[in-house]
């Protein structure tokens, strides 16, 4: 009678009556099951399908496996092992090569004649490529149930399961047979100190099987294969999180951010953490095409390539705002599905968008909803955020005045730096009239802006004097520098073209 385990293994994979569970407790892929007939053919040149009592497998035959390279086995496999097996070595794999009995059968009757050494070669010579891959899970299978199963045997077995899987990635199998040989693994209580998907996805990857390493996840989270991470962190690990990594690691920002949408969109439920690894990408994203398009108008400003034309400004906006779109999409999943523990990092990650793309409204309102659940907020972040409202100018909606409250219970230094980022955001925005009342405001508060800030304010200044015609905003920041010694002094003068009148004032 099949015991409980071995029920669970067939209804897991959807099997309950295709085979005997007396002869085959395990389902392995049909690649492997395809292997008992070849093993007669290519080990003992009979022929298995008419006569399953074949031949006994002569003894310099049943050391062949060490010719294979089937699986990385230099570290377990050795030259003196030739000369320390013994007879029930021998005796063992030819039993077991007759299939006339279980394996766990021959295994225990045979249990106090074979080494631990020895069974670890039992196991390497029937995961060779042409012999019974079936009859390796057996065998060890029945080595951890006899508690026989220790770390080197426990690292042989993970080797070998890493050379089958990188033969079914090399041989383009279909990514069912893949996770039907984890399932197998998981089956026979293979549970190395690693994930073994998160192994597979990177045996795809370091193949360049890019598509594959998609087909494999999306079967995994359609047949719910238990997914379990070493390290304890199991409630933030899974397949969708970790492909989506290893895309952002090579710079495809976009690909990740796919990857998950897509199969959420495909009805799948990927794990709740993949959607924080898919708003990390779109934060990137935008700042590499941020820093692109910043290099971009600098080429054209100085005349290397033409300004760019309408069409190209309206779909540069449309990509910055369909990148918005998607990460805003993956903050509703996330809200709705991780709980309240994760809305302030979600809005840490919202922040950073707009950030990104310089929309300080929406920036500043993600702020305070990180304050709200409880987030903490450092300074720098206000500061950006500050900066950015101040190049927009949006003090009309209280933005600024909102973000500098803050200011007030804050040291000199750090007002200092609050004060220099408003003056810069206002620099960057062309609002010099305002960039001048902040000089003013830190000179009165003992604050003395950089060198190169003063100079941008004063030379802009300047330029819209020259536009305007307005004397008193100049005059005034130049009297309040010259008050506190940062500049010295100077003549200021205006030349009114009507009536061929130079106006000059001592300052």
């Amino acid at each position: 009678m099949a015991t409980i385990n071995e029920i669970a293994c067939f209804t897991y994979l959807g099997i309950t009556n295709a085979v005997s569970p007396r002869r085959r407790r395990l389902v392995v892929p049909q690649t492997w099951l395809k292997l008992r007939s070849q093993s007669c053919s290519k080990v003992l040149g009979a022929d298995c399908s008419q006569n399953p009592s074949f031949v006994t497998p002569r003894r310099n035959k049943i050391w062949e496996f060490r010719l294979y390279n089937s699986v990385e086995l230099d570290r377990f496999v050795t030259s003196d092992d030739e000369n320390e097996m013994s007879e029930g070595f021998f005796e063992a794999i030819e039993e077991l090569e007759r299939m006339t009995r279980e394996p766990s059968d021959v295994l225990e009757e045979m249990n106090e004649r074979l080494s631990d050494r020895e069974l670890q070669l039992v196991l390497v010579y029937f995961a060779q490529e042409g012999r019974d891959s079936w009859c390796a899970l057996e065998v060890f299978e029945w080595l951890r149930k006899e508690n026989r199963v220790d770390k080197e045997t426990m690292e042989l077995m993970v080797s070998i399961m890493c050379g089958w899987v990188q033969k079914l990635i090399g041989a383009k199998s279909e990514a069912r047979d893949v996770v039907d040989l984890l399932v197998d693994m998981d089956c026979v209580g293979l549970n190395p100190k690693f994930s073994m998907v998160e192994k597979v996805i990177s045996l795809y990857w370091d193949a360049g099987e890019r598509e594959g390493a998609v087909s494999f996840v999306k079967e995994v989270l359609r047949r719910q294969i238990a997914y379990s991470h070493g390290n304890g962190d199991g409630h933030k690990a899974g397949p969708t999180g970790y492909l989506a990594w290893k895309m952002m690691e090579e710079g495809n920002y976009k690909d990740a951010v796919k990857l998950v949408i897509d199969i959420r969109d495909s009805g799948l439920k990927p794990e709740i953490y993949s959607y924080l690894i898919a708003m990390t990408a779109v934060v990137k994203e935008l700042n590499v095409f941020g820093k692109a398009l910043r290099k971009l108008k600098g080429f054209a400003k100085t005349g290397v390539i033409a300004e760019l034309d309408l069409e190209n400004l309206r779909l540069i906006e449309e990509y910055q705002a369909d990148l918005l779109a998607e990460g805003v999409r993956l903050s509703n999943w996330l809200i709705r599905e991780g709980g309240p523990s994760l809305f302030g990092v979600v809005h840490e990650r919202l922040v950073a968008m707009y950030v990104c793309a310089g929309r300080g409204i929406e920036a500043e309102r993600h702020l305070w909803q990180m304050k709200l659940v409880g987030k903490e907020v450092s300074g720098d972040v206000h500061d950006i955020v500050l900066a950015i409202c101040a190049s927009q100018k949006e003090p009309e909606l209280g933005s600024i005045s909102r973000l500098l409250t803050r200011m007030e219970a804050s040291s000199s230094v750090q007002k200092k730096k609050t004060l220099s980022w408003l003056l810069r955001g206002y620099i960057k925005g062309g609002h010099f009239e305002n960039a001048a009342e902040t000089v003013i405001k830190m000179l009165d508060l003992g604050l003395y802006p950089e060198f190169l800030d003063r100079a941008a304010v004063l030379q802009g200044l300047r330029r819209r004097i020259q536009q305007s015609g307005s004397l008193e905003i100049y005059l005034n920041l130049c009297k309040n520098l010259s008050d506190a010694s940062l500049i010295g002094p100077c003549l200021v003068y205006l030349y009114v073209k009507k009536y061929r009148l130079w106006i000059i004032r001592m300052l």
